[in-house]
């Protein structure tokens, strides 16, 4: 089985004022995204040497908008250091990653918690509030992408093995695994509230 490559992690980085310039040399940070509900694919660069690009963050809030509302939100920039450094220690930094489920309104979380009593949706979710990410990786076990993920201690990991996704989040560091039916929560350096966020 393959290892995690337990690589340096990227800090978070500084959004420039409007009247910065931004960098034009400095290490090139990236992402390659695939939306599985509308087969949109992205390629960008987000961030050079410590400074967000503002126009590629836009691109990526619009990128991961619900599909249901195309409504958009801002990202918390962290969450997208979280995939690069997630992809890294996969040994993928070059990768694709799906993204099963981004943005949710409130209005949408609602809506799948009330379609299916044991789905998993939390009613407090960090997907409302745009620090989270439901996400697979082609080529990757469900599992290894969980470990991963746990490795880099950086928020809220949720394991769903009935539905082969990790839930990513930039909240506070916790995990959890949903096999269907009952939730059941974990515990990483932080207390943990019962009530979780995916």
């Amino acid at each position: 089985m393959a290892s995690i490559l337990m690589l340096p992690l990227l800090p978070p980085g500084v959004l420039p004022d409007a009247d910065t310039e931004l960098p034009t040399d400095g290490k090139e940070y990236s992402l390659r995204l695939a939306a599985m509900h509308t087969g949109e694919s992205i390629d960008i660069v987000y961030r050079i040497g410590d400074t967000y690009i503002p126009e590629a963050l836009d691109k990526l809030n619009t990128f991961l908008r619900d599909h249901r509302t195309n409504e958009v939100t801002q990202y918390d920039p962290k969450e997208f250091d979280l995939l690069h450094n997630l992809m890294a220690r996969l040994g993928k930094p070059n990768g694709i990653v799906d993204i099963v489920c981004g943005y949710r309104t409130a209005e949408t979380n609602e809506l799948l918690r009330e379609q299916a009593a044991y789905t998993g949706v939390a009613e407090h979710s960090q997907h409302i509030l745009g620090h989270a990410i439901d996400i697979r990786v082609p080529g990757v076990p469900t599992a290894r992408l969980r470990n991963a993920a746990l490795s880099l201690d950086a928020g809220g990991v949720g394991y769903y093995p009935k539905s082969q996704f990790v839930h990513v989040d930039v909240g506070p560091v916790r995990q959890w695994t949903f096999a269907g039916g009952r939730n059941h929560m974990g515990r990483r350096r932080h207390r943990v509230s019962r009530r979780h966020t995916t």
